[in-house]
């Protein structure tokens, strides 16, 4: 008799694909590590970092140069959740909806629950930590883009916080909120506008400037600290400074606020924050504008909607089945379903109890954002 599980696959594997085609825009836009290894929650995942270089002059010579050594170094990432859905089945169940809808229907939805909600939260996870981790943003707190039939300045200019920091051209993507998505939808689709009309008559959002634009129900709401009538101290600091000390003012400056200084239009993004004088880290590069030796004003710009324009490598989000001590649990079955679509693998087991069955559907993941400065803020 084949085991219940691998019966069922082709029931599980519909249901995965089902799933996929949620509004999480993130998930597809960045670099997806899903290892088929089982890992515990808080395990270490490690990338590498290839370094950056010099130029050298090239000098004709019968011999070959011996070159400049590089070290490949490597960050780590930490697996921050472990979340499973529970789905229990007794005999009785299963005889009552063979009778109507059938058990294998309900269940495959079910298991469809399971996978979306696990989703939602791998997506909204990976949101909140793209904005906060994001270097510069472009546009007005409150006022949703895409505002103007025909007008792209929104897209272009966040795109031009990447090109500014070195980014590369091509992997970038676009992840705002449906808000931002229907006014993209309502007035810039015209054929005329976009050389075609598949945004027109299929309703999908097409590359805008060599970046996807993708939807998410998960884009933040940003609200702001209370911080008011702060100035910089009087050090001055140099392009690229990261760390800035404030004085004087009162109130609250978080993490995620967007700053600006007197004298310079970059929008500058709060890493670490402070609830009085102190020191606030924005978000590298740094500051593209020095600021003198002298007190400079300093504004928390109004709360906003979070979108986000990200490159592919500048964010990852590692994901496993959950690990099993040795010899493996009280599950008679399992299985681990890949979703073609976003790469994410969710583990499926079956346990037997008595008079009582449950299917466990489970995921652990971290997300880190490596490159602060392929991430950009487009307000809303």
């Amino acid at each position: 008799m084949a085991n219940i599980l691998t019966s069922l696959a082709g029931d599980l594997y519909r249901a995965a694909d089902v799933i996929s085609r949620e509004q999480v825009g993130l998930i597809p836009s960045v670099t997806i590590n899903g290892g088929s290894e089982r890992a515990a929650l808080n395990s270490i995942i490690r990338s590498f970092v290839a370094p950056s270089v010099t130029t050298v002059s090239n000098s004709p010579a019968m011999t070959v140069p011996e070159g400049v050594d590089q070290t490949i170094s490597n960050k780590t990432m930490t697996l921050t959740k472990s979340k499973g859905v529970q789905i229990p089945w007794t005999g009785e169940d299963v005889k009552f909806l063979d009778q109507g809808a059938g058990y294998r229907t309900v269940y495959g939805a079910q298991v469809e629950q399971a996978m979306r909600a696990i989703t939602n939260e791998i997506e909204e996870d990976g949101c909140i930590a793209a904005y906060l981790a994001a270097s510069r943003a472009y546009g007005t707190s409150g006022t949703t883009p895409f505002g103007t039939a025909g007008d792209y300045t929104d897209m272009a200019e966040t795109l031009k916080i990447l090109k500014d920091n070195g980014a590369p051209r091509d992997g970038n993507s676009l992840v705002f909120n449906t808000t931002a998505g229907a006014k993209f939808l309502g007035l810039q689709a015209d054929s005329n506008r976009q050389g075609g009309d598949s945004i027109l008559r299929q309703g999908v959002l097409l590359d805008l400037h060599g970046n996807a634009l993708r939807e998410s129900a998960y884009i933040q709401d940003h609200v702001k600290g209370t911080g008011t009538s702060y100035t910089t101290s009087t050090a001055g600091f140099a392009v690229g400074s990261t760390t800035i000390a404030i004085i004087t003012g009162t109130g609250t400056v978080l993490a995620g606020d967007v700053v600006t200084f007197a004298g310079d239009a970059n929008q500058y993004v709060v890493t670490t924050g402070t609830s009085g004088a102190g020191n606030i880290v924005i978000a590298a590069p740094g500051l593209k504008v020095a600021l003198p030796a002298s007190a400079v004003a300093m504004t928390i710009t109004n709360s906003y909607a979070a979108n986000v324009l990200v490159n592919r490598g500048a964010m990852e989000l590692a994901i496993r089945a959950p690990a099993m001590p040795e010899g493996g649990d009280a599950a008679v079955e399992n299985m681990t379903i890949v979703d073609p679509r976003s790469g994410i693998p969710f583990d499926i087991s079956l346990y037997k109890g008595f008079q009582k069955s449950m299917l466990n559907v489970s995921a652990v993941w971290g997300w880190a954002a490596w490159k602060p400065e392929h991430i950009a803020i487009l307000k809303g």
